[in-house]
């Protein structure tokens, strides 16, 4: 089962088992209010299988709570890793650039004609670089050592990778594990004998 599909029917459990541990919580307190105002065995009685329900709910509350913090930790760490995946995909592609924008700026500084777009991508990268290049292109070409090479653009018109979202990942990823049922306590006690206090 995927985590996003899971963690409803887990936080849907745990807000019944609230409320029902509410409703429990407060019956034992009215049966217990009663028992000292009347002396009834039967309102002690009632208390006491209050208590015992009281603490078959709260059991399965924290049953279920576990069930949903380890749905959580799955989930963070599957959010955290794609997160750390495409960090590290958009950093080897920055230093991937950065490198062509070295090898635009060395060809420059030889006095090779580079393309158009690639003298347009050092730019872009530092103005100061780019002047630098092209100061020391044209102080190369003026010293006429060697023929001077022309080459093609480093930059293909590759579309750059779309990441997608690290949280849906997360949440169409199947959990590990084992999700249990959990079983909320039938519990429908309530007292006849109505006294005013």
């Amino acid at each position: 089962m995927k985590i996003a599909e899971a963690q409803p029917t887990y936080y849907a459990n745990r807000k019944q088992l609230v409320d029902q541990i509410r409703t429990i919580y407060t019956q034992k307190q009215k049966a217990e209010s009663r028992y000292k105002v009347t002396g009834d065995a039967s309102f002690a009685e009632e208390a006491a299988t209050l208590e015992l329900s009281l603490d078959a709910t709260n059991k399965a509350f924290e049953e279920n709570q576990k069930v949903i913090d380890s749905l959580m930790e799955q989930w963070v760490a599957v959010s955290n890793m794609e997160a750390a995946r495409q960090q590290g995909e958009a950093m080897a592609e920055e230093v991937k650039d950065i490198g062509k924008i070295m090898t635009v700026f060395r060809r420059l500084a030889n006095g090779d004609n580079v393309p158009q777009y690639d003298e347009k991508k050092l730019m872009e990268y530092d103005e100061k670089m780019y002047q630098a290049a092209k100061d020391m292109q044209m102080l190369a070409r003026q010293m006429k050592e060697r023929e001077h090479k022309d080459y093609d653009s480093l930059w293909d018109d590759e579309e750059k990778p779309e990441y997608s979202n690290p949280m849906e990942i997360a949440d169409n990823t199947e959990f590990v594990g084992e999700l249990p049922d959990i079983e909320i306590p039938d519990v429908s006690v309530t007292t006849e004998i109505d006294i005013e206090i």
